[in-house]
């Protein structure tokens, strides 16, 4: 298995709507700052890229089928390889981790990874139902259809087990709307308070309007090399020195559709935890993403991580609801399972440096969605989880200020990243790990 790195990475501006592009050009907006920033013309780039993934989510909001082929050939890379990524709410980190393999295994030495959605084509209530068609619709639609009626249940039941309160989980959103503020490809900016979320429109108790992400249009792509495919990008640069980071570790998970077929078990542990933690905890129930536990496991194990908590220094995580925020937490083992509330209440996922008008113990100690995370930025499905890729790469690689215009969200000194998707109620969970690679 060959190294893997990514050198450059783009995002549109993620909107509720871009009627003024195809979803051709929209993904083009994101390739073509991609190649600027490291100086690579278009011409290069059809020259250079040896094949490509695509990632999008619902062929029903196009009404188009193998529109992957269509953006291929856009970014003139027909006749070369291309193929399509589809895994619900985890297509990007899917997408991540297929653009991953292709390098690591030496099929390519030159993989180009893009991103999209166009969500806005159609009314909310039926981008909804096209959503809500990653659950087993035979066994779901009867008991109520969406997902925020899914993520209401699940929450609902933490907060029954744990004592995990509405405040609590309006923490996370007061954090990734502030952190948002300072992200101009974000499409929610705004400062906001606990107050704020609590009174806003009421969805499916105890979530409201501002503790769920929103739909959106919007692109994203990543250039994932070998060792080869960097030499022959720094060589066709002129020399030039790229600022790669080195994807060191990659995991994945998977859970029954319907919920009602995950069976009670033992947690599965990662290094730093003991049985004795949960010694009567039902597991995983309806209130933690066992697939989310078993991607954390694979990719901590793969990158050498035995701490989470002290050895990585940001997360982009996928953020859909504040609720599924706060179980992450805990599959992810920054804390034990149960104490996810309590995580965000003390400020450890707040960024360190940011004014959120709380104060809090531990502020900073591992920021978590400074990007603001698909609550604020927005959450085009097939474009998401590359976003989170490559504000990680822009992260490690200190360039947050020049990308940004604003030196507000930069993590000091960050040398490993983590970037989570998630689909479904926890169906597929993708963790993949980034660190610093010049």
């Amino acid at each position: 298995m060959q190294d893997v790195y990514v050198v450059s990475g783009g995002v549109s501006k993620f909107a509720k709507a871009r009627p003024d592009v195809t979803f051709q050009a929209m993904v083009k907006e994101a390739y073509d700052y991609a190649l600027q920033d490291i100086g690579m013309t278009f011409k290069q780039g059809v020259e250079l890229v040896d094949g490509t993934v695509a990632s999008y989510f619902s062929d029903h909001f196009l009404r188009q089928l193998k529109a992957g082929s269509m953006v291929h050939d856009y970014l003139g890379m027909a006749p070369k390889h291309n193929k399509r990524i589809e895994g619900g709410g985890a297509t990007g980190g899917l997408c991540f981790q297929a653009a991953w393999e292709s390098v690591a295994s030496g099929r390519f030495d030159v993989c180009l990874a893009f991103g999209w959605e166009t969500m806005s084509r159609v009314n909310t209530w039926k981008g909804n139902e096209f959503i809500a068609l990653a659950s087993d619709v035979n066994f779901d639609y009867p008991v109520g259809g969406f997902y925020s009626g899914y993520y209401a249940m699940m929450v609902t039941r933490h907060m029954k087990e744990y004592g995990t309160t509405v405040d609590q989980m309006a923490l996370v959103s007061v954090k990734n709307h502030n952190n948002a503020y300072h992200n101009p490809y974000a499409q929610k900016r705004m400062k906001i308070k606990i107050e704020d979320v609590r009174n806003s429109e009421m969805v499916a108790w105890p979530l409201t309007m501002l503790d769920i992400c929103t739909m959106s249009d919007g692109a994203a792509v990543m250039l994932f090399v070998n060792e080869k495919g960097l030499n022959k990008l720094e060589k066709a640069l002129g020399g030039a020195r790229l600022k790669p980071s080195k994807v060191t570790g990659v995991g994945g998970g998977m859970d029954a559709m319907r919920m009602s077929d995950r069976p009670h078990g033992k947690v599965p542990l990662l290094s730093h935890e003991k049985a004795s933690d949960y010694k009567n905890l039902k597991y995983p129930g309806v209130h933690s993403f066992r697939s989310g536990r078993m991607a954390s496991k694979a990719a901590y194990e793969m990158a050498g991580i035995t701490d989470p908590l002290n050895q990585i220094d940001f997360i982009e995580l996928h953020d859909a609801y504040t609720s599924s925020e706060i179980q992450t937490y805990e599959d992810m083992g920054l804390c034990k399972y149960g104490e996810g509330g309590g995580f965000v209440k003390s400020g450890a996922p707040f960024m360190p440096n940011l004014d959120y008008g709380y104060k809090f113990p531990k502020q900073g100690l591992i920021p978590v969605n400074p990007s603001g995370g698909l609550i604020a930025c927005g959450h085009p499905v097939g474009a998401t989880g590359l976003m989170q890729g490559v504000f990680a790469h822009w992260q490690l690689q200190g360039t947050i200020a020049h990308h940004f215009g604003d030196p507000a969200l930069q993590i000091k000194n960050a040398k490993r990243g983590v970037i989570h998707s998630h689909a479904g109620t926890g169906t597929y969970v993708t963790v993949s790990i980034l660190e610093k690679g010049f």
